[in-house]
């Protein structure tokens, strides 16, 4: 293993110094290929919902953008996203190389990933969302900066270990990147792929991710994904983060049960073009009263963070959000859950505001967005200590919301936890 040899060892030298050099071009190459990403990203969407073409950076948002589209666009471009979504994966599927997911490529003997493969797959999902698929962005980065740091690691003739603390870390490094999220991408490389916090894994992850978010900055800027309104913690969000872990963490069941399945039964043939293009065309129709079904989700989040969702707006949203995830990957289309993850969560908790303050202390629904988004995020994804980082990353809250967001945290994990040992018993 990594740093047990001497120091004076000039093998052991040697081969610090190769990773250290690996570890340095893959947070570059990550912190590149996740900013080029989310450009083509912001790119298509202001083309394709024809606003603020010319302006990617302080325009508008994309809820903003969409809702601004006329009705016919915006079922026209999800019409469009249904071919490109049916069409694209059934190609990819078709004759290229087998996927292989970065979870896999980091337990594998080889951690090999098919470049080829793996860069179509990544574009069908940055060029999908652009287009108003309700999955997440967050998977193509880490899929193309695992796959490539694979080929760089192999050229430097790094070690089997070390491979794969550097295909973990860029994996990291592309989420850090795309998000401007260090932190976060540092606990989701330990946390989630290598499952260790041992100082050869943590020192590569840092770096990479530190690196990466540095570099995205030259094509993004150092901004944070939402805008947290100064809030204070009160007591009422202490007891309601507590009494309500163990309701996200029911939910984010139901969540990751119901997108399995989904995903587990999706077609792989010629039948992804008609599923994908009534999907799309479908979610189209529903985007004419409602435009904030379209995209990953950050509009609804940052209406919720504004408190400009009414109880039975965040219902019907959160219900459709689901909906529309889990038919999209019924249908064979690919994409992440974290960004939708969250959104769900913000829901969640702006609709159970309304039914707490009907016989305690009132909240204020805006006060506990961030933290149901959290608490969700945490149990759908297995990672409670990356769910905290992303949470505070995303939005900078005042630290006071750290203690509720750990309450929360730790009920819906606990939760989740019991419920899959239980599912997996019976």
């Amino acid at each position: 293993m990594l740093f047990q040899a001497g120091a004076h060892d000039p093998e052991r030298k040697s081969s610090v110094a190769r990773l250290a050099l690996v570890t340095l071009a893959t947070g570059v190459a990550s912190g590149l290929g996740g900013m080029c990403l989310a450009v083509l990203l912001h790119a298509i969407q202001h083309v394709a919902f024809g606003y603020d073409v010319l302006q990617l950076h302080g325009a508008k948002s994309f809820l903003q953008g969409v809702s601004a589209a006329s009705p016919a666009r915006r079922v026209v471009v999800l019409g469009v996203c249904g071919v490109v979504a049916g069409v694209g994966w059934w190609l990819v599927r078709s004759f290229c190389r087998p996927l292989v997911s970065i979870k896999s490529a980091v337990r594998s003997e080889d951690h090999k990933m098919p470049v080829f493969a793996t860069t179509c797959h990544a574009l069908l999902q940055i060029i999908t969302v652009a287009l108003g698929s309700p999955l997440g962005r967050e998977v193509a980065p880490r899929e193309i900066a695992a796959a490539f740091s694979r080929k760089i690691a192999q050229y430097a003739g790094l070690t089997n270990d070390e491979t794969k603390i550097i295909v973990a870390a860029a994996a990291g490094a592309g989420l850090a990147a795309v998000y401007n999220v260090p932190l976060g991408g540092t606990l989701f490389t330990l946390e989630v792929l290598l499952g260790t916090f041992a100082l050869p894994a943590l020192l590569p992850a840092l770096a990479a991710s530190c690196i990466a978010a540095s570099v995205a900055w030259l094509g993004l800027g150092n901004a944070t994904q939402y805008v947290f309104p100064l809030q204070t913690v009160t007591w009422p969000i202490f007891v309601w983060s507590i009494a309500a872990g163990p309701l996200f963490g029911c939910a984010a069941f139901l969540f990751t049960k119901s997108t399995a399945r989904a995903r587990r039964d999706a077609p792989r043939d010629w039948r992804l073009l008609p599923l994908c293009l009534a999907q799309f065309l479908a979610l189209g129709a529903l985007a004419i009263p409602f435009p904030q079904l379209l995209g990953n989700g950050k509009g609804p989040l940052q209406l919720c963070l504004f408190d400009a969702l009414t109880p039975e707006l965040a219902v019907t949203f959160l219900l459709l959000k689901f909906v529309c995830i889990t038919a999209s990957l019924r249908v064979g289309a690919e994409g992440g859950l974290l960004t939708p993850g969250m959104t769900l969560g913000a829901l969640l908790a702006t609709a159970t505001a309304s039914v707490w303050n009907l016989a305690f202390p009132a909240l204020n629904p805006a006060d506990i967005t961030i933290i149901g988004a959290g608490a969700f995020l945490a149990a759908s994804m297995n990672m409670p200590l990356t769910a905290i980082a992303l949470a505070f990353e995303f939005t900078h809250f005042p630290h006071d919301f750290f203690y509720p967001l750990i309450f929360a945290v730790a009920g819906s994990s606990a939760t989740f936890t019991l419920l899959s040992r239980r599912s997996a018993a019976s």
